[in-house]
């Protein structure tokens, strides 16, 4: 687990070995990695997730790369229902993004990715992207009807 804890009472920036969600408590490496830990309540210590943050097995950043690469074959092999923007419907961007799109039966589903990454969608690229409908993470589902489930 890559979680930085920050312990107010010492000024400590330091490793989390486990987070304790029953007792609101959480473990940290006082040592570097040679064996001594002490315990904090959660209302001692601010944690603090970063890009190389893991589970163990994945960082955040390898999991967005996932991702990324993932939606881009969505996107890829369904050219008619998907889209790239460097602006929102209003003109707005964040810096340094673009927002992609599918059109689903049951309406869009975007991801905005870093300018980085433009050329893994090889999709019509449109002035402004459509106005958002409101989707929101759980109806990733939406997905589905791409390939007739649902």
């Amino acid at each position: 687990m890559k979680i930085k804890a920050y312990v107010d009472r010492y000024k400590w920036n330091v490793p989390v070995t486990q987070i304790d969600f029953k007792n609101k408590e959480v473990e940290v490496d006082l040592t570097d990695g040679n064996g001594d830990s002490s315990n904090f309540t959660f209302d001692e210590v601010k944690l603090s997730v970063s890009g190389d943050t893991s589970d163990g097995y994945h960082t955040f950043d390898e999991l967005y790369y996932h991702r990324m690469v993932l939606f881009s074959i969505i996107c890829n092999q369904n050219k008619d229902l998907a889209w790239k923007s460097m602006k929102h419907h209003d003109g707005t961007m964040y810096e340094n993004y673009f927002i992609v799109g599918i059109s689903t039966t049951e309406g869009d589903y975007t991801y905005h990715y870093d300018i980085r990454d433009w050329n893994y969608f090889n999709v019509k690229e449109l002035e402004k992207a459509p106005k958002w409908d409101g989707h929101k993470p759980s109806d990733i589902t939406r997905l589905l009807t791409l390939v007739g489930e649902k």
